[in-house]
């Protein structure tokens, strides 16, 4: 009987170029979404703390997405699922630069085990925070080293997964006297929902028929 056929392997460098066709290979000045007007035609005001985030992208046989979820008892988003990100400190020349720092933080991926993709829609949340979001994808074999001051754990997911529109749902709530209108996902028990749910809509709607 001949051999299985040895399933498709993606390397950082071909599939962070299949993704780049795809993104803006620049922080996008305009545009983007917030917490209240996810589904508005008008612009949202941007604005507020600067931060940044990383969307780290597997490139296992099957890509995947890399997400943490934050400790209980932290001030900000305890116990919510995230990707790696932080405020833009002083230090911090660019907002790809605040993405990997806080990367190599958090999980301790540094910043050399990533190869920059491209750029999403910056979003504002209802907590104030103007969040520019970095694609970045690695290779599998690296070493997680989480911060248990941040970091309750880690865990991955098929891109494939948030693909597809029927694993989407949306609902809404009231907070500080406005109405929220967000996007979750349920994956093995993990609820996504908010400001990340919201990041991962825009990636895989760029992303629609990628063949890598």
């Amino acid at each position: 009987m001949a051999a299985s056929p040895s399933p498709p392997q993606f390397p950082s460098a071909a599939l962070a170029a299949s993704l780049a066709a795809r993104l803006p290979q620049a922080p996008p000045d305009g545009g983007g979404h917030d917490d209240y007007h996810i589904d508005s035609a008008a612009p949202p005001v941007l604005g507020g703390t600067p931060a940044a985030v990383l969307i780290p992208v597997v490139a296992a046989a099957e890509p995947v997405l890399l997400f943490t979820r934050r400790r209980e008892g932290l001030a900000r988003h305890p116990g919510q699922v995230s990707f790696p990100g932080g405020r833009i400190e002083p230090g911090d020349v660019s907002p790809l630069a605040a993405a990997l720092r806080e990367t190599a933080e958090e999980i301790g991926i540094a910043p050399e085990e990533v190869t920059v993709a491209g750029y999403l829609a910056r979003y504002r949340t209802g907590t104030g925070f103007d969040i520019h979001p970095v694609v970045g994808v690695v290779n599998p074999g690296f070493t997680l080293r989480p911060d248990p001051a941040e970091v309750a754990s880690v865990f991955e997911a098929p891109l494939s997964f948030f693909a597809d529109p029927a694993n989407r749902t949306r609902a809404s709530r009231e907070w500080n006297g406005h109405v929220r209108s967000f996007y979750t996902f349920t994956y093995e028990g993990h609820e996504i929902w908010g400001a990340t749910a919201a990041i991962i809509v825009d990636l895989v709607t760029r992303l629609n028929g990628i063949t890598p």
